[in-house]
């Protein structure tokens, strides 16, 4: 069952839990923006909740509702040449194929 807000306002007490539980300093000058911010949040929540999505596809994307099918991706082709040989000429160390780097953890 999905969260409703329903309403109901956060309290002061539910506001410096939170603000614990987050790690956050929150003064008590502060508390009551933050209550009223929170608030607004958990009603926007609501309000989405509340919108009848039934009839709609679920996107697997978000540039679907802009370009449909037509995404523009590229082709999946090699554009580079292998030059992994040039790059370990000139790696401090190498060993088998491999780079060797020091051991920075004992």
């Amino acid at each position: 069952m999905p969260f409703r807000f329903r309403g109901m306002s956060l309290t002061p007490d539910q506001i410096q839990r939170i603000a614990r539980l987050a790690r956050i300093a929150v003064s008590p000058a502060e508390a009551d923006a933050v209550r009223q911010r929170l608030n607004r949040v958990l009603e926007l929540i609501d309000e989405l909740q509340a919108a009848d999505t039934t009839a709609l596809e679920p996107m697997a994307h978000a540039l679907e509702a802009e370009l449909g099918a037509q995404q523009r991706l590229r082709q999946d082709q090699v554009t580079e040449t292998d030059r992994r040989a040039e790059y370990q000429a000139v790696a401090p160390a190498v060993e088998q194929g491999l780079y060797l780097v020091p051991k920075v953890l004992e």
